[in-house]
């Protein structure tokens, strides 16, 4: 055999191109993930597209598209907006995107602001009769709403929400307080924010007062589902057993409409030992519409690691984390 003569090579000039991906291989790649609905390797692709051209808005376009689509309507618009402020009306498309966003948010005053200015800047645009439909919604719902609530009202009373729903989920007790204490001065007649109320008066500590306030409640309205889900972990925590078991009971046979009723029962019950009862009704849930909240991941991954489902406990887990940063801070499961 003749030995191989490598002196052939010396000097040859490298013929192989190097392969450096640009925006545009990245946003192609991320519009295919979109495309196939695997929306956490699109939005990686996007990230890599928007950082490699940080002025191309049309990548931050499609960016907030993803971000609609996996309900984080707030990152959506803010990047929507940073968009409008950088290249004026050039992408007209922005203003029906933040109008779909905002009417998804149930801010319709908003959302109608924006679906308008789309039609006074490009009647005739891609989103045109989308933009028309939207309106056509909202002024039905205007004629639904009373003669005395108006939009400004709805708005307002929903921006409330949102932020109170955030320092619940989040454990932010006093925060919460203080909001729900301006909530209900405004809207006493919105029920909820009463209970949501004594809920957060519960975990801030004042935990006597929370039961008192809320059992005035009961009396009001024997058969309230926040009451009797309330007072089911009031008692639970407070190990009054007995006081306990009346109200969880009285779950047990109670299948809301709602789906947040429905978390709210399935949490409540995860929480309290009814833990095969609480797994069934996880799986009822809607996930599209219940996985902005971190209660439905922290909760769902308990219950199945109790129940002898690891795996799934630590799927729901690691999910709960990426669509809420702040879960990582926590306690997994299985050192719960």
């Amino acid at each position: 055999m003749q030995p191989v003569n490598n002196k052939a090579n010396i000097g040859r000039p490298n013929n192989v191109i190097p392969f450096i991906p640009t925006g545009d291989f990245y946003f192609a790649k991320g519009v295919e993930a979109f495309r196939k609905r695997k929306f956490d390797i699109s939005l990686k692709w996007l990230t890599k597209a928007v950082e490699s051209s940080p002025d191309n808005p049309l990548y931050q376009c499609q960016m907030s598209i993803i971000y609609t689509e996996t309900g984080a309507f707030h990152k959506a618009n803010q990047i929507l907006t940073n968009v409008l402020q950088a290249t004026g009306d050039q992408y007209v498309d922005c203003y029906y995107l933040l109008a779909n966003n905002y009417a998804h948010l149930g801010l319709l005053n908003d959302a109608k602001k924006f679906a308008v200015s789309y039609l006074d800047k490009d009647p005739d645009g891609d989103f045109s009769e989308d933009a028309k439909s939207l309106l056509e919604l909202i002024e039905i719902d205007d004629d639904l709403d009373d003669e005395d609530w108006d939009l400004e009202e709805e708005d307002e009373l929903l921006v409330y929400q949102e932020t109170v729903f955030y320092h619940l989920e989040n454990s932010e007790w006093d925060s919460a307080l203080a909001l729900l204490e301006e909530m209900i001065l405004i809207f006493p007649e919105h029920k909820i924010a009463h209970h949501e109320y004594t809920y957060a008066l519960f975990f801030s500590g004042r935990q006597e007062e929370a039961i008192e306030k809320e059992l005035e409640l009961l009396k009001e309205d024997p058969n309230n589902l926040y009451s009797h889900t309330n007072l089911a972990v009031f008692y639970y925590e407070t190990k009054s057993l007995e006081e306990y078991e009346t109200h969880i009971r009285a779950l047990l046979n109670i299948y809301p409409i709602h789906e947040q009723q429905k978390l709210r029962i399935a949490v409540t019950l995860a929480r309290t030992g009814f833990l095969h009862e609480a797994y069934m009704r996880f799986r009822m849930l809607d996930k599209a519409v219940v996985k902005s909240h971190i209660s439905y991941y922290r909760w769902y991954s308990i219950t199945t690691y109790r129940l002898g489902e690891p795996a799934k406990a630590l799927s729901l887990w690691e999910e709960g984390c990426r669509r809420h940063p702040k879960l990582s801070e926590e306690n997994g499961p299985w050192n719960d």
